[in-house]
């Protein structure tokens, strides 16, 4: 079932999306005067068609939805009667035929603030960004940073939710920087924090940002609180219950779920001195752990689930949601701040200080819009602004058979005078597809990494 949705979201996604963008050529195509012939959403076989419109101009649904494209009147691919001359598209100005291919990676940004506007008026969910464990030896360790951290701001940037403490760190962190964090600690106190993301390399690797940063975000079963326990496993046979918190294990303070796991994993049938609370009084108890395999290695576990404290996970739940205005105004900042982030990203790429694993393919981008789909209108939202703009940067690459390539093309014409030379035109036609064929090849190898792995 999951794998059907996420099929069918990447099929409503990515035509959408391939819609938009070719809508965006059309539309100005014909504003421009140019005779549409054929708008395709897809390429390959037909799936549907329809002539329509006093050009008869033919609206096709295809068998491959990876893209599209808008057919214009042209004399470069066929005769052109005369009467119909002066709306073919190479009788244009050069102004004008800049605007009718920039219409479409400007139809995508325009797409990813009104997918933005409505996101914010629905209501972006997310967990307030409390730190649940910091790991030792860690950038966010010697930056000071202790479980129940609540983080209020990233330099001067509010962070209500993971989500977006995680996108401004990620964004100080791509200027290699020093960056002030405003957090209030258990005790109630703001205190300032410091991260030294000078590292950029490390940061821009394949992996979440939090786990580099040696930062395990709160959940309602961070607690080193015992839940329910397998009969006849190690905790059950060492008489511990649920509802006991772990207080020390061999001496060692134990603040959270995951360093009490870890403690456990290092020691296959070892055993264990606990100090415990349980109703309000500590006791001492041993347990002696089972052991299992994982990856090639004996690892401790002692048959026991952490408690979910369901009521405070309710109140860690965070809402941002805004009227329409400032819906709006959210919604081109969020498009500015992701699309010079995006353009950040591949020019470290391109420098070599970010991870080429970092690049998604068809599979991978099937799988976010399977999972966003899930979680609600809101995600889903997010994610088609996300990838509308990535297809609206990607096409203005200037890079041959791309919108860029030709916007590179018509800039060439104004300084020189006079169009390139089809000789030009055809070789950058090859060197085009070979690169957009390496980044695909790319995009694969990675994604089907990533299935392996």
């Amino acid at each position: 079932m999951s794998i059907l949705i996420s099929i069918l979201a990447f099929i409503v996604a990515i035509g959408l999306l391939v819609t938009v963008h070719e809508f965006g050529h059309y539309w100005v195509a014909r504003r421009c005067g140019v005779k549409v012939q054929r708008f395709s959403i897809g390429f390959g076989r037909p799936l549907w068609a329809r002539v329509a419109g006093r050009d008869r101009t033919e609206y096709v649904i295809a068998a491959i939805p990876l893209g599209g494209y808008v057919k214009m009147l042209d004399e470069r691919e066929e005769p052109v009667p005369e009467a119909e001359r002066h709306r073919a598209f190479n009788r244009q100005t050069v102004g004008r035929r800049m605007a009718i291919v920039a219409a479409g990676p400007a139809a995508n940004f325009l797409f990813a603030i009104l997918a933005y506007t409505l996101m914010f008026m629905v209501g972006v969910g997310g967990i307030k960004p409390v730190v649940g464990h910091v790991e030792p030896g860690s950038l966010a360790a010697e930056g000071g940073f202790e479980a129940r951290d609540l983080i209020l701001r990233v330099n001067d940037t509010e962070t209500a939710t993971w989500e977006l403490a995680a996108l401004n760190l990620l964004e100080q962190g791509l200027d290699g920087r020093r960056v002030e964090v405003l957090v209030r600690d258990a005790q109630g106190r703001e205190v300032v924090r410091s991260l030294d993301l000078s590292d950029r390399r490390r940061l821009l690797d394949e992996g979440p940002l939090l786990d580099k940063l040696g930062i395990v975000a709160w959940h309602a079963w961070s607690e080193p609180v015992l839940g329910e326990l397998i009969p006849e496993g190690a905790a059950a046979r060492a008489g511990l219950r649920s509802g006991d918190r772990i207080l020390q294990a061999d001496g060692i303070r134990i603040d959270s779920w995951q360093s009490w796991v870890a403690h456990v994993q290092a020691r296959p049938e070892q055993s264990i001195e606990l100090w415990i609370e349980r109703d309000g009084r500590r006791e001492f108890m041993v347990i002696r752990t089972d052991s299992r395999e994982v990856n090639g290695e004996r690892v401790g576990l002692i048959g026991a689930y952490p408690y979910v404290d369901e009521a405070t996970a309710e109140a860690m739940r965070a809402q941002v949601r805004h009227g329409p205005w400032i819906s709006f105004v959210h919604g081109v900042e969020r498009t500015w701040d992701m699309s010079v982030m995006t353009l950040r990203v591949m020019w470290r790429l391109l420098t070599g200080e970010a991870a080429v694993s970092n690049i998604a393919g068809p599979i991978s981008i099937a799988e976010y819009a399977g999972v966003t789909a899930v979680i609600g209108l809101s995600a889903f939202l997010g994610f088609l602004a996300i990838v509308s703009i990535s297809l609206g940067i990607i096409n203005l690459l200037p890079i041959p058979i791309l919108d860029g390539g030709h916007l590179l093309y018509y800039c060439v014409e104004l300084i020189k005078g006079s169009p390139v030379s089809p000789t030009v035109e055809a070789i950058g036609q090859r060197v085009g597809i070979v690169m957009i064929g390496l980044l695909m090849t790319l995009a694969f190898y990675n994604d089907f990494m990533r299935i392996l792995g």
